[in-house]
């Protein structure tokens, strides 16, 4: 297992980037706002400045969420379907900021959509990122029932990631919601069975049994402090690490 390195330069040498589709959105209640879009571009560069092999996962929470369409009456194959084309728009969306200020990256899709993007094949992905190409991930797995974080940890177990660095809007996992209990306690390391057990929400389950049966650990971190995504590839322990 990859672990947090002393050296600045060199904690991990490849992984994936799990964001929400309400990144995206920032302080808009619905949709893409491209203020937020470009800043996170220029901190995806960052990572990218240091030679990281990066591929993303983007969830599309802030146009469709499959779940609350089928939770309002819609058929739930169809209702992640178009969930799955809200991750191509938001994963299109994260390119264009990105090749604005000189990043090259290719978006793959689990649904063929040859006019937008690429077809999702392993070796080419791999040979993008050996390249220096950052790689969006789209459309999930290609299936219904299926997460956005689980599509994250089955990318990031075929490219043989080192990492998944877990974006969220609070700065590590905790023993129960921080917004609403002020006694709510962090975890610096949380091992996968716990994180189960308990119900954590650090990803679903599917997705945690995933990571655990291929020990591959999960660091949840504050998307919305600058500079963060950089300061977990450099090593420093900031967040909850999530591992065996």
């Amino acid at each position: 297992m990859a672990g947090r390195a002393k050296n600045k330069r060199s904690a991990y040498k490849r992984v994936l980037l799990k964001l929400s589709g309400e990144a995206l959105q920032g302080s808009l209640g619905y949709g893409v706002d491209p203020k937020v879009a470009s800043s996170i571009a220029e901190q995806v560069k960052e990572v990218y400045d240091l030679g990281t092999d990066l591929a993303i996962v983007i969830g599309a929470g802030n146009i469709f969420r499959g779940l609350q369409g089928a939770q309002a009456g819609m058929d739930r194959s169809t209702a992640d379907y178009i969930g799955m084309l809200a991750t191509i728009i938001n994963s299109m969306v994260l390119q264009e900021a990105l090749e604005k200020i000189g990043v090259p990256t290719r978006v793959q899709s689990a649904i063929d959509v040859h006019k937008l993007c690429e077809p999702y094949i392993r070796r080419r992905a791999m040979r993008h990122m050996e390249k220096r190409r950052v790689v969006i991930f789209a459309a999930g797995t290609g299936n219904p029932y299926f997460t956005t974080d689980t599509a994250a940890v089955l990318r990031a177990v075929e490219i043989n990631a080192d990492v998944i660095l877990k974006a969220t809007k609070v700065d590590g996992v905790y023993t129960s919601d921080p917004v609403k209990d002020k006694k709510a306690k962090k975890f610096e390391h949380l091992p996968f069975m716990e994180a189960l057990k308990k119900r954590l929400r650090v990803m679903d389950a599917t997705a945690i049994s995933l990571c655990m049966e291929n020990d591959l650990p999960i660091v949840v971190f504050d998307m919305n402090r600058r500079g963060n995504i950089r300061r977990v590839i450099e090593g420093e322990a900031i967040g909850t690490l999530v591992h065996s």
